[in-house]
């Protein structure tokens, strides 16, 4: 079997104050990925400033922007520039009061080819996401792009294993999850290491059990809470995985730029050998549609 490799590269950054500042970092960092040889670049998410979710004010409703937009039309002349295929990560306003957690992919010509609204929307001490996300009515399709067909998915989504088959089924070749997660300070060293295994585990799993690579780009460094609480520290361990869960690189706590090879044919040779598509009871999962079989 032919194989067909793909360079691909995750930009793991702390946040640099503001949009301007964080978005020249990152043309720093994709001109180094492309330097390097990737061809696939993923940004981390919500990349263009804090995570702003740490408290709820309207005020921070400033920091949206349209999708095309602004943004948009800088990260596609960088995409251009350095013939990327490049997976952005934006607050993206729809109308007045209508916002989305939304993921962008730039051709390597610089044009806007899909977006992904972010389906599943946290609310939870720290990440009050659902004061300023709608969740996404995009569904979940993949993205037709010159390097396959990318099932990109957003964060809080990475827990959800029906999202992960979903772009599977639909023929998403990688899954690509720009995520923010962290810690609280607080938490005793025990707690944050199963939150973080857990964390690995859960994509590690979609690895498997759909039989294709798995990257997820996180975030690093301590962000302050606003409102006084203890701030979260983002872990990074940005990751890229293959099609059986294995590790292909995994960076550490600090900024980098991760750098991988996929082989994209592996996925037809573990799905052949572990045919969990062709064996999944379709007939027997209506209580999926519930919320809980009570």
């Amino acid at each position: 079997m032919k194989k067909t490799t793909l360079p691909v590269a995750l930009v793991q950054e702390r946040n640099h104050g503001d949009a301007d500042a964080n978005l020249a970092v990152i043309e720093a960092r994709v001109a180094e990925a492309a330097r390097a040889g990737a061809r696939l670049v993923l940004l981390q998410e919500l990349h263009n400033g804090c995570y702003f979710c740490q408290h709820e004010s309207v005020a921070e409703f400033d920091l949206a922007e349209p999708v095309p937009g602004p943004s948009t039309e800088r990260l596609g002349r960088l995409a251009k520039r350095h013939g990327v295929v490049l997976v952005a990560s934006l607050f993206e306003r729809r109308a007045a009061g209508l916002y989305h957690n939304t993921a962008v992919v730039l051709e390597a010509d610089g044009r806007v080819v899909g977006k992904y609204r972010k389906m599943h929307i946290p609310d939870d001490p720290g990440f009050y996401e659902k004061f300023y996300f709608t969740p996404g009515d995009l569904g979940f399709q993949p993205i037709d792009t010159s390097v396959g067909r990318l099932g990109v998915l957003v964060c809080w989504d990475q827990w959800y294993p029906e999202g992960a088959r979903l772009m599977s089924l639909a023929g998403a070749e990688l899954l690509l999850y720009p995520t923010a997660i962290g810690w609280d300070p607080g938490d005793e060293d025990a707690e944050k290491q199963r939150q973080r295994d857990a964390w690995i585990l859960s994509h590690r799993g979609h690895a498997v059990a759909n039989g294709v690579p798995v990257l997820s780009c996180n975030r690093v460094g301590h962000e302050p809470s606003p409102i006084g609480a203890a701030g979260i520290d983002f872990w990074g361990n940005s990751h890229v995985l293959g099609p059986q869960g294995e590790f292909l690189a995994e960076a550490g706590g600090e900024p980098q730029v991760l750098l991988a090879e996929v082989d994209l044919a592996r996925s037809e040779q573990v799905r052949r050998i572990w045919p969990f598509l062709r064996d999944r009871r379709i007939d027997a999962y209506d209580g999926l549609l519930k919320r809980y079989l009570d």
